[in-house]
């Protein structure tokens, strides 16, 4: 059987744990060598000792992605250990306490937004350096269906991930000559409504996620840029 990712260099951010952890295995599965990114040292180096003993190639990261110098050296150690970078997947993010607006805090808003948004633009920014340089590359971002509605979930999670989704749609356009391919995923759709009207997530199906994550990253998806692909769970 071929593999879809053979000699791809890939990074994966939140990969300690759910969606982040399965696509990290199902691409090393498929021949990429992972950079498997997260903040909790004993988890990602967890799921890089599965990976490895499964005969894949991956190695840790432990990285606070809403830090700029350490997405920096993330990336930097992809192409020290590597050799190049191929594929950027931004999966880190957060849930908050399914405040609406006139609850939120500043602390709570500010939270969510650069653990959701502003990790995935320093990542994004970072990779492209290496992506516009070699004239190729490949972003995925882990959106929400709560990104492109506004009657779910809390004002700051959607406020988030409706910005992932604008960024997802303009880096797309912006680089669409480069030979670089921006995309997202947005799972979602069986929420379960709260007392209060408010949809309350539930946990994705990281093994749907991760399938659909591979196809926007594989060759076989090379025509596919500027989509936000829905994944139902």
């Amino acid at each position: 059987m071929v593999q879809q990712l053979t000699k791809k260099v890939a990074i994966v951010t939140g990969a300690g744990s759910g969606k982040g952890q399965a696509i990290a295995e199902l691409f090393a599965k498929e021949g990429a060598q992972v950079v498997a990114a997260d903040s909790n040292a004993t988890a990602v180096n967890a799921v890089v000792d599965e990976i490895t003993a499964a005969g894949g190639t991956a190695i840790a990261s432990v990285t606070d992605v809403t830090q700029d110098a350490e997405v920096t050296a993330m990336v930097q150690l992809a192409i020290d250990q590597y050799g190049h970078l191929d594929i950027l997947v931004n999966n880190a993010g957060m849930l908050d306490k399914l405040a609406p607006a006139d609850t939120l805090t500043n602390e709570l808003w500010d939270r969510v937004m650069t653990v959701n948004t502003t990790s995935v633009m320093l990542a994004t920014r970072e990779a492209l350096k290496r992506f516009t340089a070699q004239g190729a590359g490949v972003i995925l971002n882990i959106a929400a269906v709560e990104g492109e509605t506004s009657d779910r979930a809390s004002a700051a999670y959607a406020a988030s991930k409706h910005a992932v989704v604008g960024l997802t749609k303009n880096t797309a356009f912006m680089y669409q000559n480069a030979g670089i391919r921006t995309n997202a995923i947005a799972p979602g759709n069986k929420d379960a409504a709260s007392p209060i009207g408010i949809a309350v997530p539930t946990t994705p199906n990281g093994n749907k996620i991760a399938q659909t994550a591979l196809f926007l990253c594989s060759d076989a998806a090379s025509y596919v840029n500027g989509v936000i692909v829905p994944v139902k769970f």
